[in-house]
């Protein structure tokens, strides 16, 4: 893959860094500062949107002549969004709440170029089901520390692969961006050619 246009990822996440690059995209990283606090909490699809929307906006406006990639990704359970677990009782709640269930992960992605007009952003959902858990496997999972700093508290493409019975939809999606739907767009775009 080529690309015909400068893109910007505005995103700090390590995982969508690496699918990028696997897809054999050149970019560069500048990872958005927005407040993600400020973003009013709505329906889990439009808040993955939103979310996006504002850090592809932020560094757009820095860099009105690229095109910038920003994304979210959320975990939705009835209805109810899970974030990141700030201790490890959190992490053992969230996890207990997904062991046995069939839950929803969103990712938000977001495509700006000023220069271009252009602003683009939708919502990709995956549904990923877990085995039913044992307070062992929670425990010893949380104590690998994997499920810090990861919404919904585990990480699919890690050690928390043995939680996930099955998914339906879109892999990498879970792992932190929808790469199919974003280089299909991006292609579409001509920002990018095969």
């Amino acid at each position: 893959m080529e690309n015909q246009k400068k893109l910007i990822l505005a995103s700090r996440s390590p995982r969508r860094r690496y699918l990028l690059e696997q897809a054999g995209l050149t970019f560069d990283v500048i990872p958005s500062t927005i407040d993600e606090a400020a973003v009013p909490i709505c329906a889990p699809t439009e808040y993955a949107r939103r979310l996006a929307d504002a850090k592809a906006a932020d560094i757009a406006a820095g860099h009105p002549d690229s095109w910038v990639l920003g994304a979210d990704t959320i975990v939705v359970i009835n209805k109810h969004i899970l974030g990141k677990p700030d201790s490890g009782a959190s992490a053992r709640h969230m996890l207990r709440q997904l062991s046995g269930q069939t839950h929803e992960v969103m990712t938000g992605f977001a495509i700006h170029c000023p220069a271009a007009e252009h602003r683009y952003a939708t919502t990709i959902t995956t549904a990923v089901t877990f085995k039913s858990l044992s307070d062992g496997e929670i425990e010893w999972y949380v104590q690998t520390k994997e499920p810090f700093d990861k919404a919904g508290a585990y990480a699919i493409q890690g050690i928390g692969t043995f939680l996930v019975r099955r998914i339906q939809g879109s892999y990498t999606n879970v792992v932190g961006l929808p790469v199919y739907e974003v280089i299909e767009y991006l292609i579409e775009q001509g920002v990018v050619e095969v």
